[in-house]
């Protein structure tokens, strides 16, 4: 709030913004007074929301070899059976004998 306190030190960049307080607070709010444009902020909340990164396709590529895990959660519920090999072929199974 621009009250300045013993605990902390401004960080270089901080300092960079203006030569008096006043100016570099003003400076420092301003950067953050354009909202977000409505597509990344959907983006970024449904990360959040899924616990997923957020980046392009190399950062997700990077992820995934570090960690070893895919980044896109599997398809849920089991994976379904196929039928064996030798069943694909065979016509007599529509077959009812009377």
């Amino acid at each position: 709030m621009g009250e300045p306190t013993p605990i902390l030190i401004p960080h270089p960049l901080y300092l960079a913004l203006g030569p008096e307080p006043g100016e570099r607070l003003e400076a420092y709010r301003n950067l953050f007074r354009t909202a977000l444009a409505d597509a990344p902020l959907a983006d970024l909340r449904m990360a959040l929301n899924q616990n997923q990164p957020l980046g392009n396709d190399r950062f997700y590529a990077e992820i995934e070899a570090v960690t070893g895990q895919q980044r896109e959660p599997c398809k849920r519920g089991r994976p379904e059976k196929e039928p064996p090999a030798e069943r694909l072929g065979d016509e007599r199974q529509q077959e009812l004998p009377m």
